[in-house]
């Protein structure tokens, strides 16, 4: 009897990080949708100002910053940027990186040489300073900021997209297929790209948690765009104005919260969704 595969979100509710990281994800993306009418104030209209440095208080629950500006509307039109960046980051390393990884381990000796050549070069350069001389020199746009994290984020899921289906053509099932004279095209169709599929799924939501944090760790050093509001450029104000010092501690709290919990929610789902596509390899870390 063939068996049946598991419900993804059936399973998923299943597991507590999963729904753990499900709910708080939903969350934000509610925030991040309905921003205009869940924020009691807007963050970029310069008439909607309080008291500066105000601690949380029924007027503002969070807060306010140097500017008199609220620090939970903010934090709610924050939720765009970074969900907006960790989203098309991860499918724009989800689409290059898979579609590298699968033609490498496909088309013959000499693609995949030069493919992983390539993921080497990628792999061993120093991230952090080439991107900030790319921002730089294009300018801390929005768009920038998405093309580096792709840039220097999809050689890590090709080379594991790669081994799974050089893995996978070993199967007893793919050299049947290759006998019985099926053609290249539709081995990689049926049998290889369905195994890559779930490596892909779960790669993208860790790449997704780690463009997330890698936005908030280059607007916390100035390099975002000013005309968008952002947890880390929050933070990077933060700085800028001395708020520990000022005993501005809400200023720090919240954005670094929205942070650690947006990324934590990502990695739950990861972890989960690891567990259901590919329990053999969750149960081998394990």
């Amino acid at each position: 009897m063939k068996k049946r595969k598991p419900n993804f979100f059936r399973e998923l509710f299943r597991s507590f990080e999963g729904t753990v990281g499900f709910v708080i994800l939903c969350v934000m993306v509610f925030c991040a949708v309905f921003a205009p009418l869940i924020a009691p104030y807007d963050p970029y209209d310069i008439t909607q100002r309080g008291r500066k440095l105000q601690p949380p208080s029924p007027q503002h629950i969070m807060g306010t910053d140097w500017y008199g500006v609220d620090i939970f509307s903010q934090i709610v039109y924050g939720a765009r940027t970074s969900l907006t960046v960790g989203a098309l980051t991860a499918i724009g390393v989800s689409v290059i990186g898979g579609f590298l990884g699968v033609t490498a381990a496909t088309f013959g000796k000499g693609v995949d040489v030069l493919i992983m050549r390539i993921v080497d070069f990628v792999m061993v350069l120093p991230g952090l300073p080439i991107m900030i001389m790319i921002m730089t020199y294009l300018g801390s746009s929005f768009w920038t900021l998405v093309f580096v994290l792709v840039v220097f984020g999809w050689a890590g899921i090709s080379r594991v997209v790669r081994a799974i289906v050089l893995s996978e053509k070993k199967r007893g099932y793919v050299e049947a297929a290759v006998c019985a004279g099926a053609s290249k095209w539709y081995i990689l169709k049926k049998h290889l790209l369905p195994a890559a599929y779930s490596v892909l799924v779960v790669n993208a939501a860790f790449s997704a948690a780690g463009a997330m944090l890698a936005e908030a760790g280059l607007s916390f050093l100035g390099f975002s765009d000013p005309r968008v509001v952002s947890w880390g450029k929050m933070l990077s104000l933060a700085r800028t104005c001395n708020a520990l010092v000022l005993g501005a501690w809400w200023w720090i709290l919240f954005p670094g919260l929205a942070i650690f919990l947006a990324s934590f929610s990502i990695m739950s789902l990861g972890v989960a969704s690891e567990r259901i596509l590919n329990p053999k390899i969750s149960d081998r870390r394990e």
